[in-house]
């Protein structure tokens, strides 16, 4: 008896796409908990990044809050069971099949997979208030920091229709950076 052949891995070329924010002003419900490999595309459908995950709906949604002008489509192939070889080959032979590295997984992979640091988005006054507070009160200025990011973040979510609610975690707050619950 032979083994089972290898899955044919789809081209990324014949999936849909599909809007980042959907009708309800969700994203992905329909993807929670659900493994897989994605690829997100800006408003110009320009690749900017492939990732893969375990929650495929969770990634999207930190992917949006990083880095949101460059997350309008996503196409995706998900799987039942966790097989990080098989995601990396399908992520490989997207990979190839643009024939360019996204800058999401080049240059900019940091923007893309790390929390944000609140840090270069500080004012002058901000800044200046952390350079020179006793290192008691730099964890409180940087929260105040993060929040204020937050909520600008969350207002510029809301102006393109996001309606659900997220959670960006608290404790990552008083180091000055920001990443979803």
């Amino acid at each position: 008896m032979s083994p089972n052949p290898a899955p044919t891995i789809p081209a990324l070329a014949t999936l849909s796409r599909h809007p980042y924010i959907d009708a309800a002003g969700q994203v992905a419900p329909n993807l929670q908990g659900c493994i897989g490999v994605y690829a997100i595309f800006d408003a110009a459908e320009i690749l900017q990044y492939i990732g893969y995950s375990r929650d495929i709906r969770l990634s999207l949604q930190q992917h949006l809050v990083r880095c949101l002008n460059e997350c309008v489509s996503y196409a995706v192939v998900s799987i039942d069971r966790p097989d990080r070889q098989w995601l990396q080959a399908i992520q490989a032979q997207w990979i190839a099949e643009v024939g360019a590295i996204p800058i999401g997984n080049a240059q900019e992979q940091a923007r893309w997979e790390q929390a944000i640091d609140v840090r270069p988005l500080m004012s002058a006054a901000e800044a200046e208030a952390l350079a020179t507070a006793d290192p008691l009160q730099q964890p409180k200025l940087l929260k105040q920091v993060a929040r204020r990011v937050e909520a600008d973040i969350l207002k510029q979510l809301h102006q393109r229709s996001l309606r659900e609610t997220l959670v960006f975690n608290p404790k990552l707050k008083e180091s000055g950076r920001l990443d979803l619950k």
